[in-house]
């Protein structure tokens, strides 16, 4: 007998006639794409570990009093080495160039993109150095300000009850050659 024909199917194409030999096959190739992606993974995090130890002579010179970087490999879907708390290292696309990129309130820039771990290094101790330099800025506390010294304020009383009076003896002269006048 001849084997059943499967509706849709295009000539030269052999498909499975049974759902549990597809399901079986689907299964073996997604095992297959998993392992794929969980080698480039761990491709990605032994490259940015290489980067990392190709960082310590720089993160050595760093004063221990300063606290401003927290270095360290995340291992999540994307694996990231973090200089401090908004840049960080990633892999490209092609998961041999490193991206080094900073977090900002307008969004994501790269401050730096290279193949060679050399190039990154140059960038990351460029940062590092500004970083630091803000940092000196931001911890100098201004030298306060003499007060001015204000001229001394006259009293405003003596010309308010000066203008009362001249007031008043103006109403009074008005109010006399008013009463002159009727007579």
């Amino acid at each position: 007998m001849s084997e059943p024909e499967t509706s849709g199917t295009h000539p030269g194409q052999p498909r499975p006639v049974r759902l549990r030999d597809a399901l079986l096959r689907a299964r073996i190739e997604a095992a297959d794409r998993t392992g794929v992606v969980v080698d480039l993974r761990d491709a990605e995090v032994a490259r940015l570990e290489i980067l990392n130890d190709a960082l310590d002579p720089l993160f050595a010179q760093v004063p221990d009093q300063i606290d401003l970087f927290d270095r360290g490999i995340s291992q999540g879907d994307t694996p990231r080495l973090w200089i401090d708390v908004v840049a960080h290292i990633v892999m490209g696309r092609d998961k041999r160039m490193y991206r080094f990129v900073q977090d900002t309130r307008f969004g994501r820039i790269v401050l730096a993109e290279s193949h060679d771990t050399a190039v990154i290094v140059e960038a990351v101790t460029d940062y590092v150095a500004r970083r630091m330099v803000e940092r000196e800025h931001a911890m100098v506390v201004p030298p306060e300000s003499k007060p001015e010294v204000a001229p001394p304020r006259r009293s405003r009383f003596w010309p308010f009850v000066f203008g009362f009076l001249l007031g008043a003896a103006a109403l009074f002269g008005v109010a006399v050659v008013a009463a002159l006048r009727s007579w």
